[in-house]
């Protein structure tokens, strides 16, 4: 498997993930899938089929090491995975274009409501924890720690441009620059209703579901300030400074403890019932996800979920048939 901790990840943002036709060779191929028995006679059968899904940039880096190490186990499946976002990951889960999203939120009513209205059945299943990063230029020197009512007054729209001075006056008179995930995003959502409780975010805020964008538009201006998934962080940290929130900082064991709070969040894929029944591409591809996710998460940035909760999601997955 390789070292995915240094995956770079402009190969995931901003293109559809297509892999599965060229993987390696039969050697690679042997290795422990978990296959169903009744849809697969031994570990080196090899099945054919495609499959697509879509959606959350920030979940994005887990499922491309995932679909790319799935194409050495079975070659001859096709997974194709845009990054439409959250939200535009869901749009097409609700059209029927796809048989899983990648969600870093959990479904809206209003999206729960379009799918029972077109007919389609899924399940939600959990593959690793996120934790927001705030993230600002290395040459901001005024902050280091800020409270989440701070993170509030920077970010809430109050009619008028802000200057850093106006959260603090003893930092500069200079006007913040934002950067934030787009509207389609479910960071965007975590951080609109989590953090700000639904209140406008600034209009000023340049939005982009690409969050390579959100990197480079920090890193070019000293009063620049931004947030996105904690594995983007990870991958740039040469570039950026990361902010503590309440006094903690970011990092695999704050987010695993729950102490990186308000910030920490659950990732997700929601699988459609009926693909995993009727196609036994989806139901293999969907069981080497659920094996392996917790390793992914970690090996790109992010927080394995408990045993026990893959465990569980596996079981239902097995239901699913």
């Amino acid at each position: 498997m390789k070292n995915w901790k240094y995956l770079m990840m402009t190969s995931v943002i901003g293109s559809a993930l297509f892999l599965g036709a060229c993987g390696n060779s039969d050697d690679s191929a042997s290795k422990s899938n978990n296959g169903s028995t009744e849809q697969k006679t031994d570990a080196n059968q090899k099945l054919e089929g495609k499959i697509a899904g879509d959606g959350s940039s920030t979940v994005a880096p887990i499922m491309e090491a995932i679909v790319e190490e799935y194409a050495n186990e079975q070659p001859k499946v096709q997974v194709s995975v845009g990054v439409s976002g959250t939200g535009g990951g869901f749009e097409k889960f609700i059209n029927g274009e796809t048989d899983f999203s990648d969600a870093s939120r959990e479904v809206k009513p209003e999206e729960a409501a379009k799918l029972k209205t077109a007919g389609i059945d899924y399940t939600e299943m959990k593959i690793g924890y996120d934790g927001i990063s705030i993230v600002v230029n290395k040459d901001n020197n005024w902050i280091q720690d800020i409270t989440v009512d701070q993170l509030k007054q920077i970010w809430l729209e109050d009619g008028k441009d802000k200057k850093w001075s106006d959260i603090n006056p003893k930092w500069p008179n200079e006007k913040i620059v934002y950067y934030s995930p787009g509207t389609d995003s479910g960071t965007y959502d975590y951080f609109v209703n989590d953090i700000l409780e639904k209140k406008d975010i600034v209009k000023s805020a340049t939005l982009s579901e690409d969050d390579n964008v959100l990197v480079k538009g920090v890193e070019s201006d000293k009063n620049a300030i931004g947030y996105f998934g904690f594995a983007y962080y990870e991958a740039n940290k040469d570039k950026l400074k990361v902010v503590k929130i309440g006094g903690v900082e970011p990092t695999h064991d704050t987010i695993k403890s729950g102490e990186y709070s308000p910030l920490s969040r659950p990732l997700f894929v929601y699988v459609k019932n009926s693909s995993v029944k009727d196609n036994p591409v989806m139901y293999d591809f969907m069981k080497y996800t659920l094996t392996n996710a917790g390793d992914m998460a970690e090996a790109v940035g992010y927080v394995k979920a408990p045993d026990d909760v893959y465990k569980k999601d596996l079981q239902t997955l097995e239901g699913l048939k």
